[in-house]
């Protein structure tokens, strides 16, 4: 099938940012781990899968479209050092890849294409109730308990 090239340019930009945010929560994670935060460690690494699964359906629709897949695009990776400024950096791509997936859902829409528009949809549900929302959360927490307290609730 031959799609709508603005869309599927729009969603290898997506892509970008979908792999970006996998790589970043990738590396949280194994510092996570370095540092003895096993129970950050284990959300990071569901959270790495979840980008790659997102990833993976914004793969097969650009395929679906006759689109390429940009697959080596990546925006810079922020890294942190130190817990609270790991989860602010992973708090702001999330933020970056909801604000993406609103203006294609708007492009989707105006170019009557449903299909892409409900996929990215869900993404985006996910992206805003699961990730942002968890991140959110636990920034919340560390201002509430302390950022030692914080850390001692995520040590297995």
């Amino acid at each position: 099938m031959k799609g709508n090239q603005k869309i599927i340019d729009l969603l290898n930009r997506q892509l970008t940012l979908e792999l970006t945010s996998m790589d970043q929560y990738l590396a949280h994670a194994k510092i996570y781990d370095d540092w003895g935060i096993n129970k950050l460690h284990d959300k990071l690494i569901h959270e790495h899968q979840e980008e790659l699964e997102h990833a993976s359906a914004i793969i097969e629709r650009i395929l679906f479209l006759g689109g390429k897949p940009d697959t080596v695009s990546r925006e810079p990776v922020h890294v942190g050092d130190n817990v609270k400024l790991m989860l602010e950096n992973d708090l702001q791509a999330e933020k970056i890849v909801a604000e993406s997936l609103r203006k294609i859902i708007t492009v989707c829409e105006r170019e009557h294409d449903y299909v892409t528009r409900d996929m990215l949809i869900k993404l985006l549900d996910d992206t805003e109730m699961d990730h942002i929302y968890w991140l959110t959360q636990h920034l919340g927490l560390i201002d509430k308990i302390g950022l030692a307290n914080y850390i001692q609730s995520q040590i297995a």
